[in-house]
């Protein structure tokens, strides 16, 4: 398994684990690579009372990235509590972008990536 796609990897479980702390039963993920970027596809239902949680999305997916961080990010997750926005966050310095769109009673996430070399 190469370096890039650990990285989608833990991406992927980030989420999952985030998203079963807010009850969701019903989580479905997709991983696309074209070239040299890679777009995840995430969508899960929620409880509505912990609509408050899922503000930290947005937030913390569109926060600037930092390319010297990210190689020591990547290797911490997993290892907080799983759902706290801690992790969250660590996603988000993994990324390049996010489109986030929260509805009633679900989540649809599309989170970009450049892949490196």
């Amino acid at each position: 398994m190469s370096h890039n796609e650990k990285k989608l990897a833990n991406i992927i479980e980030e989420l999952t684990m985030f998203f079963f702390s807010v009850g969701a039963k019903d989580i479905r993920s997709g991983i696309h690579v074209k070239d040299q970027s890679a777009e995840i596809e995430f969508t899960a239902d929620y409880l509505p009372e912990y609509n408050d949680r899922l503000d930290a999305l947005e937030k913390y997916f569109n926060e600037p990235k930092n390319e010297a961080l990210e190689d020591f990010y990547w290797e911490l997750t997993g290892t907080g509590d799983p759902g706290e926005s801690s992790q969250l966050l660590m996603v988000g310095m993994m990324i390049d972008r996010a489109d986030v769109e929260i509805g009633e009673d679900r989540v649809r996430l599309r989170l970009y990536k450049e892949l490196e070399l």
